[in-house]
C-alpha cells in the first residue's frame, strides 16, 4: 500500500519556475514507478512525466520536453516535478501516481494517486 501526498503548486508567472513533490508512505515506495499528471478545468487528465524505480528510466509528454524534469530519491521516499519555462497553458491540478512494474504513460496502469496540488501560471 502507498499513499501520496502533493506539495509545491502555487501561483506562478508565465516563464517562472516550480517543483513538485510528492511524499509517499509505504515500506515499498522505492519498488514502485512514478508518474506525474494533470488535468485543467474541461479537460481529461493527461500523462506529464514518469520514472521507473530506480530512476533509470524517465518519459515526458512532448509539450514539456525540455522544460520539466521528472525525479526521485527513494531514501525520501519523495519524487518531484522540476517545471521551467511554466506557460499559461500548463495550468491545471497536477497528481502523482504509482505503480508496481515499468513505467507507463497512461493512467490506467497506475494504483495510487495523490490528491493533487493546483499550479495556475498567469500571463
Amino acid at each position: 500500500q502507498v499513499q501520496l501526498v502533493e506539495s509545491g503548486g502555487g501561483l506562478v508567472q508565465a516563464g517562472g519556475s516550480l517543483r513538485l513533490s510528492c511524499a509517499a508512505s509505504g515500506r515499498t515506495f522505492s519498488t514502485y514507478a512514478m508518474g506525474w499528471f494533470r488535468q485543467a478545468p474541461g479537460k481529461e487528465r493527461e500523462f506529464v512525466a514518469a520514472i521507473s524505480w530506480d530512476g533509470g528510466t524517465t518519459k515526458y509528454a512532448d509539450f514539456v520536453k525540455g522544460r520539466f524534469t521528472i525525479s526521485r530519491d527513494n531514501a525520501k521516499k519523495t519524487g518531484y516535478l522540476q517545471m521551467n519555462s511554466l506557460k499559461p497553458e500548463d495550468t491545471a491540478v497536477y497528481y502523482c501516481s504509482a505503480r508496481r512494474g515499468v513505467v507507463a504513460t497512461t493512467s490506467a496502469p497506475y494504483n495510487y494517486w495523490g490528491q493533487g496540488t493546483q499550479v495556475t501560471v498567469s500571463s
